[in-house]
């Protein structure tokens, strides 16, 4: 394994001089590009591919699980999804990685590996991350395990909306079909899938978008009102859509760039477990 490694760092430390040139020419499309050929884009991201899958092509705005290695000029690793036995799971092209994942993920299809070489600029810039010393710049092995459709608001039909005197409105979606499955209470741990999204349908975080529910004490005070609240209603294995109005929510400050002031919040939910 070293000596994989010492070679793929060796291979682009001997690109680096031809880097420059291909900045100001076309970069080639896929079927004409060749592995272990570093190329250069715009930005100053270098990828070179290691393997060219078969499968799909990751598109902005889909979901993408991606297994990677980070690490830094020294070789030293700083974070690896390897292993954890877990590859990383977002929405590509929306900013929620740096930006030279959003560029160097878009070039790739299921099944590819590749080495991303990511200047600060596109990277962490001048402010260390952690084990991440400032201006670094940082070399990613990776490989596009999978591309899934992004998640959409559920499709109700003729379900019942019921009014809670706080202002709260829930729907249930879907009954557990476990009628003994444990009911979520104040103080226990619980798992929660979501999409969160406006009156105008437009998703603004979700869980399944990442692939890893959200866990908190319910009751605590640590999310919304409205969470506390509506979650309180459910059991495991449950799934129910909260209509939360803004001042069981964000109230008349809403989230910078996000949730504007006064805002009704719309979450599909599922329980998905209870510790």
């Amino acid at each position: 394994m070293k000596k994989l490694i010492i070679g793929a760092f060796a291979s682009i430390i001997f690109s680096s001089a031809f880097a420059q040139k291909s900045k100001t020419e076309k970069l080639p499309d896929r079927k004409h590009m060749k592995l272990e050929t570093e190329y250069t884009t715009a930005s100053g991201l270098k990828y070179m591919f290691k393997q060219f899958g078969k499968g799909a092509e990751a598109k902005v705005g889909s979901n993408v699980s991606v297994h990677y290695i980070g690490r830094l000029a020294d070789g030293k690793t700083f974070d690896s999804s390897r292993d954890r036995n877990q590859p990383i799971t977002f929405k590509l092209g929306e900013g929620r990685v740096i930006k030279g994942w959003d560029e160097g993920i878009a070039l790739m299809h299921v099944g590819d590996r590749a080495v991303l070489t990511i200047p600060p600029s596109i990277g962490y810039g001048s402010a260390a991350q952690g084990p991440i010393p400032a201006n670094s710049t940082l070399f990613f092995d990776v490989e596009l395990m999978g591309i899934s459709e992004p998640v959409k608001p559920w499709t109700l039909v003729k379900h019942d909306t019921i009014s809670l005197p706080s202002g709260l409105k829930y729907i249930v979606v879907e009954k557990s079909k476990d009628p003994n499955s444990p009911k979520a209470e104040k103080g226990k741990i619980v798992n929660v899938h979501y999409t969160g999204f406006l009156k105008d349908g437009k998703i603004f975080d979700s869980s399944v978008d990442r692939g890893e529910p959200i866990s908190f004490p319910l009751g605590q005070g640590q999310v919304i009102k409205g969470w506390d609240e509506g979650i309180a209603l459910m059991q495991v294995g449950d799934k129910m859509r909260l209509v939360i109005p803004y001042n069981l929510a964000y109230g008349d400050q809403g989230v910078k760039d996000v949730i504007p002031p006064y805002s009704t919040l719309i979450f599909d939910v599922e329980l998905v477990g209870i510790k």
